[in-house]
């Protein structure tokens, strides 16, 4: 399990929960460059220090995520697994414009 963020970041980015996080897995630590934050699943010890934290609630641990949230799940995981590679990053993030977009 991690800790998962969702939609309520996108564009807003607070950066609150990136100051308290113990083992620095919430990227990019500046928050630029991309429309929402991240948090590593290899790197995340569950502490949860992160989600009370965030002002706009969009940190849930992965069984508390709300289903209408859960593409959030790859999301995070694919920044990860993609982010030393910009093209293929910014490919990815092409194809799935729609759910980097804020539904409610």
């Amino acid at each position: 399990m991690a800790y998962i963020i969702a939609e309520p970041c996108i564009d807003v980015k607070d950066k609150s929960c990136v100051e308290v996080c113990p083992v620095d897995c919430i990227h990019p630590t500046d928050g630029e460059g991309e429309p929402i934050l991240y948090i590593d699943p290899d790197e995340c010890i569950d502490c949860g220090a992160c989600e009370p934290e965030c002002p706009v609630e969009a940190i849930f641990a992965e069984e508390d995520l709300p289903e209408e949230w859960h593409r959030f799940i790859e999301i995070n995981a694919k920044y990860f697994e993609l982010k030393d590679h910009p093209a293929e990053w910014t490919k990815y993030k092409e194809a799935h414009a729609a759910d980097f977009e804020k539904k409610a």
